[in-house]
């Protein structure tokens, strides 16, 4: 199966967050700060604590949220050039092959660890931070899109 596909800015910055929410250590830490939110909200209506500490959980809780959903995801975008050319991808028994107009790059199958799929992209995870957008729009169809799926299910062993 052969893809081509180019990236749009909206929906990457979307998909970085997916990865972004998606890792262990990120939730872990929402989870904490939620926590810690909510236990500075009710310790401050029992009047056990000072406004000032239920302010600075809730800067931090914001701090937090507009890091992850905002200025995370954008400093990679901009940071990461690949975001900016146009690629075809081939899928075959093999691996799958990208190809660019300065070249091209081949993996086997055994190279991915685990996928992931949002929206608009499938996230294909070398190891826990390493990862390559797929977009969905590459595919001519939905049932492209169905049979890209099949295909990671079948040859990504870590999903």
């Amino acid at each position: 199966m052969r893809i081509y596909f180019s990236y749009q800015k909206a929906q990457v910055i979307q998909a970085l967050r997916y990865h972004f929410i998606s890792r262990p250590e990120i939730k872990f830490m929402i989870i904490l700060v939620n926590v810690f939110a909510i236990a500075s909200v009710t310790l401050y209506a029992l009047k056990k604590i000072q406004p000032l500490a239920f302010l600075v959980g809730s800067f931090l809780w914001i701090i937090l949220m507009l890091s992850f959903w905002f200025f995370l995801p954008m400093i990679v975008y901009r940071r990461a050039v690949t975001f900016k050319h146009s690629f075809s991808m081939n899928f075959d028994e093999d691996g799958f092959t990208l190809e660019h107009e300065r070249g091209s790059k081949s993996w086997p199958w055994e190279s991915l660890k685990t996928y992931m799929e949002s929206p608009h992209f499938f996230h294909l995870y070398f190891d826990s931070r390493t990862f390559f957008l797929v977009p969905k729009s590459g595919c001519t169809d939905k049932e492209g899109v169905t049979e890209l799926r099949g295909i990671f299910n079948k040859y990504i062993k870590g999903k």
